[in-house]
């Protein structure tokens, strides 16, 4: 592998990376034009093991906005990335795959909620498998599915 080779896969993984970062914080603030921003025109997202839906987008940002209101606070922490680059003949190709755990605490909305308790008292963690295409407008998500594995909810 050559130097430029190794270049390539080091900012495609950093711009990856980026990426599924960039989808906890769109989640976590709330920012659904953000969400949408992330996929490609024909992107999907799959949270039908965590009791949600699954569809375009666009549609499932529509979705979450409206969940996502149920939870004021909210912290997606998304750890251990194994990332998967297409390997076409030694060099990077156009499509990766990202697998990584996740372990979201949330705070669910109540007449008390005043803003100032973050305590969570609802945490759900799994694995996500992130799906990206390269594109004129850099990496961009064609898949995002959430492998829920628990939850635990408390008073």
């Amino acid at each position: 592998m050559t130097q430029r080779v190794d270049l390539a896969t080091v900012m495609d993984r950093l711009a990856i990376d980026e990426v599924v970062s960039g989808y906890a914080v769109a989640v976590d603030d709330g920012d659904w034009e953000g969400y949408r921003a992330l996929f490609t025109p024909a992107g999907r997202a799959d949270y039908s093991s965590a009791g949600g839906m699954e569809g375009p987008a666009g549609e499932v940002a529509d979705w979450l906005a409206e969940t996502m209101k149920l939870f004021p606070v909210r912290q997606h922490l998304i750890v251990n990335r194994l990332i998967r680059l297409e390997d076409v003949g030694g060099s990077p190709g156009d499509s990766a795959e990202v697998r990584a755990d996740f372990l979201n605490p949330m705070r669910l909305a109540g007449s008390e909620f005043d803003g100032t308790v973050t305590a969570p008292n609802f945490v759900a963690a799994g694995r996500y498998t992130f799906a990206l295409a390269r594109t004129y407008e850099g990496w961009r998500l064609t898949g995002v599915t959430v492998h829920e594995k628990w939850r635990h909810i408390s008073a």
